[in-house]
């Protein structure tokens, strides 16, 4: 992981490079040009050192002349010494444009040591007149270098003319160069802090705005930071975070929902508790009456009467002590088959029932009162506004690894919105139900005994009908015969 801190080093060691590169270059071409001027003043002072010391020569002589010591003889000893090194310093000064005029002039400096020495001589040897004709002959010699001194100084300088404008366009041209190097990276740091302070600031951006998302409660929206700074680690953390807080409200919601249909289940069960004993009032009395009523038909001979009021007896019985039980589906076909008997005798030839039972099917349990309910609603709408009635198919089957149970009606159907309605409950069950439990208690009940094992959906075309299918899973009767034997 590149750090905040290593970022700005990396910044501070690219402008210390570039830095340190320009001076490097600065330092050369002027150590280059410094070189190269002190190399000019260099062959200048050596000229000058030449005329210098032949001069010198001239003086000591004169005085050992005057007055022959040996101090003088060691002074002009000396300046013979002198030249002659400056000699060899010259001959180095030999190119080609100077290489004639370099050798007389050098020929110039041996022939004065050659008669400064003969003039010592003559000294030594007390010839007077002869000493002094040798000193005027090195006087004349030295005068003769200097003025070759000029002259191949006049040479130098028009030699090295070009040179010295060279150095001067260089000069310029090292002037330009730093401006153009100035601007050069004046614009790369430009750039690089401009990058620097985006490798920043964007993973910044990109952090404010999830947590503006974060706070308008948007928290399934993934947090991504492209940086592998400091940054990121803070944007991976916040995304943990966030996915914390969305786990922590999902399961806050999946409670409440919870605890919601608890409620309703609550709410449901002390609503059938109180249909259930406003409906037991003197059951006995009930019972005993209907029986009686049935046997006196049978013994009048009114055999139909009879059954008729067997089937509202066994109609009324199971109501009062199934609606909050478990059954099996045998028993919820027998007071089907006797509610639909009850309702043959009212509508007569108007109702059509036809009924389809795979028997091996019969043994699955469901909650008391979960199919009459629905085939009343189907008489209430398909059968009994129409005049030549209707028909209702009933039908158990088995598919694969569940129980179908369809209930469908001749009717004139339903729309989308009324089926949204009747499976939320928004339609109140109407009042002719002999159980008073509607649609939406069947839907209800049958999720809270199966959980979301168990599927009811509607199928209506407007005009062709409706058919209810209720989906039931086997093996969730099978384990709950196993955990009963168990127990």
């Amino acid at each position: 992981m590149t750090t905040i801190h290593k970022k700005i080093w990396m910044l501070v060691s690219v402008v210390l490079v570039i830095m340190g590169i320009i001076w490097l270059m600065l330092t050369y071409y002027n150590q280059r040009t410094q070189e190269q001027t002190n190399d000019v003043l260099q062959r200048y002072l050596r000229m000058n050192e030449v005329t210098t010391a032949s001069q010198k020569i001239i003086t000591n002589l004169n005085n050992y002349l005057l007055n022959p010591t040996e101090a003088h003889k060691q002074q002009l000893e000396k300046s013979i010494v002198d030249i002659k090194e400056v000699q060899e310093d010259v001959a180095e000064l030999r190119n080609v444009e100077n290489s004639f005029s370099l050798t007389n002039y050098i020929h110039l400096i041996d022939s004065l040591v050659e008669t400064t020495e003969r003039s010592i001589m003559l000294i030594q040897e007390r010839d007077i007149e002869d000493s002094t004709k040798e000193f005027n002959e090195a006087n004349r010699i030295s005068m003769y270098i200097s003025e070759m001194t000029l002259t191949i100084l006049d040479r130098e300088l028009k030699t090295y003319n070009e040179f010295y404008r060279a150095i001067i366009n260089q000069s310029e041209e090292l002037k330009k160069l730093g401006i153009y190097l100035l601007l050069l990276i004046t614009c790369v740091l430009l750039l690089a802090t401009y990058w620097f302070s985006l490798s920043i600031t964007k993973p910044v951006h990109q952090l404010t705005k999830a947590a503006n998302e974060l706070a308008q409660g948007r928290f399934n929206q993934q947090i991504e930071v492209k940086s592998n700074d400091e940054i990121a680690f803070l944007a991976k953390t916040f995304d943990e975070m966030r996915i914390n807080i969305n786990d922590l409200i999902q399961e806050i919601q999946q409670k409440a929902q919870l605890e919601h249909e608890l409620q309703q289940s609550r709410l449901l069960l002390k609503e059938s508790q109180l249909k259930t004993l406003q409906s037991q009032i003197n059951p006995h009395f009930l019972f005993n009456t209907l029986n009686t009523l049935s046997k006196k038909a049978y013994l009048d001979g009114a055999e139909e009467t009879s059954d008729l009021l067997v089937s509202v007896a066994g109609l009324l019985r199971y109501n009062l002590k199934r609606g909050d039980g478990t059954v099996t589906l045998f028993e919820e076909v027998i007071v089907l088959n006797q509610y639909m008997e009850i309702q043959k005798a009212r509508f007569i030839d108007r109702l059509r029932f036809i009924s389809h039972i795979d028997e091996t099917c019969l043994h699955i349990k469901i909650p008391g009162l979960t199919l009459q309910p629905i085939i009343e609603n189907a008489v209430i709408h398909a059968i009994e506004p129409e005049i030549d009635g209707g028909t209702i198919w009933f039908r158990i089957l088995k598919v694969e690894s569940f129980v179908i149970i369809e209930i469908e009606d001749s009717g004139k159907g339903m729309t989308t919105k009324q089926i949204e309605e009747l499976l939320k409950g928004d339609i109140v069950p109407s009042e002719g139900h002999s159980t008073g439990m509607g649609f939406q208690n069947v839907v209800k009940r049958l999720s809270l005994f199966y959980g979301d094992k168990s599927t009811i959906t509607i199928h209506s075309i407007e005009g062709q009908g409706t058919k209810v299918i209720i989906q039931i899973p086997i093996a969730w009767e099978e384990n709950d015969d196993e955990t009963s034997d168990r127990r």
